[in-house]
């Protein structure tokens, strides 16, 4: 069974800033990162077609993301 889930993003009228510094695609080259001047990491579907939906926003970071990697298996 394959289920479909919408990000909801949740901040009032305004979204946050998001000033990208870092990105990186994932090996199987459907989910973009990105990290920003303000400290957050986003993450981004990428479909075959090209088109990129956004997937989650994490927060916590105190200064800009300047860099990504993946971990190892």
């Amino acid at each position: 069974m394959n289920v479909s889930v919408q990000a909801v993003a949740v901040w009032g009228k305004v979204a946050p800033s998001h000033s990208i510094t870092a990105i990186m695609i994932t090996d199987d080259q459907q989910t973009i990162v990105t990290g920003s001047q303000e400290g957050q990491i986003c993450l981004w579907n990428l479909s075959s077609e090209l088109k990129i939906s956004s997937k989650e926003i994490l927060f916590g970071h105190t200064t800009s993301v300047t860099c990504l990697a993946k971990a190892r298996e």
